[in-house]
């Protein structure tokens, strides 16, 4: 079997009937990784999904697709800057499951080109983790991400908590 080739880009509102599907495909594969429920998401209409699109280029905040050489999405990552004091903030992180692991490489990729972008805009990455999610926790702590002993209320569900990582760049 040949290594899988990937592009990795910015999105544009163009794209944003691969980023609906995406997105749905997200959550119906992890649903407390994102701060939306697939109600929510099945709800948004176009403009939503236009605008989420034109992050991808958006000034203090960036969002990246990967796509195979098929023109697949199989992952996305986003990072935006909530306030100059917070930094840049880790969020909307995906790998469709047939694409995961360390022999693809696709998370590390992403991640790569992330945290270039966000050297820009600070000194650290953060990011948020649903406490129950080990899978995604372990690969944050691989990729060198610290946990800070800080948490926040998952917002679907205020009796869990999203745990807060932080990664110097």
């Amino acid at each position: 079997m040949k290594p899988e080739i990937f592009t990795i880009r910015p999105t544009t509102g163009a794209d944003w009937r691969a980023i609906r599907d995406l997105r749905i495909e997200m959550i119906r594969d992890t649903p407390t990784a994102y701060a939306e429920s697939l109600q929510d998401a099945l709800g948004h209409d176009q403009a939503e999904w236009v605008m989420r699109g034109e992050r991808g280029t958006a000034e203090h905040g960036i969002a990246l697709a990967a796509l195979t050489e098929g023109e697949r999405w199989v992952g996305t990552m986003g990072a935006f800057v909530p306030n100059p004091e917070a930094g840049p903030l880790l969020v909307g992180v995906y790998v469709a499951p047939e694409y995961r692991g360390r022999q693809a490489g696709l998370a590390d990729s992403l991640l790569s080109r992330i945290e270039d972008w966000a050297r820009t805009e600070g000194p650290q990455l953060t990011l948020h983790v649903h406490e129950d999610n080990t899978r995604a926790r372990k690969y944050y702590e691989r990729q060198g991400f610290k946990l800070t002993g800080q948490t926040v209320a998952y917002n679907l569900d205020p009796t869990r908590n999203e745990l807060e990582m932080v990664k110097q760049l």
